[in-house]
C-alpha cells in the first residue's frame, strides 16, 4: 500500500470508529430515523454539489437500481438498526460485533461466485470468527435486549452488501456520485418519518454536536476519503478498515462513556479478529491468485 493509501486507512479507521459514540450519544434525545434523516442530510448538501461539479452523475444514473440497493444495504436499513441498537446496548459492545463484517462478506462472496471457493484455513477462519462473535454476545446476552442484537445483525449484513454491490455492480462510476446520490435517497426516504417522529423540545447541546459531528465528519468527510481510499486501494483492500474500526469504538466507549469491558469480549473480539484475517485470506497458489485477479479485472 503507498504511503497516501496508509494515510487514507489511518483516517478511515478513526473516523468510522468514533460513529459508535455519538450515535450513543445522539440517540438518548433523539429517534434514530431523526438521526439517519439528519446525518444524511447534512452530507447530501455536502458531497450532492462535490458530485455534481466532479464527476458525471449520468453514468451514476445510469445503474440506479444498484445506487439504490447499495443506499438500502449500507445507509438506509443500517443505520437506523444500529441507532435502535446503540439504544439498550453500549457502543463499545456494537463496535465489537461490527468486526464481524468480513466473515459474512466472506460467506456472501462465496454464495454469489465472487469467490470460488474457501480454503480449509478460510474455514477454519469462519469457524473461529464465529466463536468469537459468541463469545462476545454470550457474555452480554443476560444484560443486553435480544432484539438489539438482532438489530447488529442487520447492521453485519448490510455492512458485508453493501461493498460488494460497490464493487461488482458499481465498479468504474465514481464513488462520490455514488455516496452522495444515496445519502440524497436515503434523505428523502427519512424526511417524513422524522417530521413525525421529531422531539418535543430541542435536544441539548450535547446531542446537537454529536449529530453534527455524524453528519459533518463521519458521514461527509467519511465518504469522501473513502472513495479516495477506493480510488488509491480499491473496494475490497479499503473494507479492511472493519478491523481497526472496533478497536477504536471499544476504546472511546471505555474511556468517554465509561462501559465495561471484561476480558471474555477481549478474548472474543480477537477470535473474530483472527478468523477475519484467516477466512478472507486468498486461496491457491500465486499463480492462480495473480490469474483471478487477471479474470476479475477484465
Amino acid at each position: 500500500m503507498t504511503r497516501r493509501g496508509l494515510i487514507l486507512f489511518g483516517l478511515m479507521s478513526l473516523i468510522w470508529g468514533i460513529p459508535y459514540l455519538f450515535i450513543r450519544v445522539a440517540v438518548e434525545e433523539v429517534s434514530p430515523a431523526t438521526l439517519v434523516f439528519a446525518r444524511t442530510t447534512v452530507a447530501a448538501v455536502i458531497l450532492l454539489p462535490i458530485a455534481l461539479l466532479r464527476t458525471d452523475i449520468r453514468s451514476v444514473l445510469e445503474r440506479w437500481r444498484w445506487v439504490v440497493a447499495f443506499a438500502v444495504a449500507e445507509i438506509a436499513l443500517p443505520w437506523v438498526a444500529l441507532g435502535s441498537a446503540e439504544q439498550h446496548i453500549p457502543s463499545s459492545l456494537a463496535g465489537l460485533l461490527v468486526a464481524g463484517v468480513p466473515l459474512v462478506a466472506t460467506v456472501i462472496a462465496v454464495g454469489t461466485g465472487g469467490r470460488d471457493r474457501v480454503g480449509p484455513i478460510g474455514v477454519l477462519g469462519l469457524l473461529v470468527g464465529l466463536a468469537g462473535v459468541a463469545l462476545i454476545v454470550g457474555v452480554n446476552l443476560g444484560s443486553s435486549s435480544s432484539t438489539a442484537f438482532l438489530e447488529m445483525a442487520v447492521v453485519v449484513v448490510g455492512y458485508a452488501i453493501g461493498p460488494a454491490i460497490l464493487a461488482r455492480r458499481l465498479a468504474g462510476v465514481s464513488a462520490v456520485g455514488v455516496m452522495a446520490l444515496s445519502l440524497s435517497l436515503c434523505a428523502l426516504v427519512y424526511a417524513p418519518i422524522a417530521f413525525v417522529q421529531r422531539p418535543t423540545l430541542l435536544p441539548s447541546a450535547e446531542v446537537l454536536g454529536a449529530v453534527a459531528v455524524l453528519g459533518l465528519v463521519c458521514t461527509a468527510a467519511a465518504f469522501l476519503l473513502f472513495s479516495a481510499l477506493i480510488e488509491e486501494t480499491g473496494p475490497v483492500r479499503a473494507t479492511v478498515i472493519t478491523y481497526l474500526n472496533p478497536a477504536v469504538a471499544t476504546l472511546l466507549g471505555v474511556a468517554v462513556l465509561s462501559e465495561s469491558f471484561t476480558a471474555a469480549m477481549a478474548v472474543g473480539f480477537g477470535l473474530v479478529i483472527l478468523g477475519s484475517v484467516l477466512a478472507t485470506r486468498p486461496t491457491g497458489s500465486r499463480s492462480e491468485r495473480r490469474a483471478s485477479t487477471a479474470l476479475d479485472a477484465a
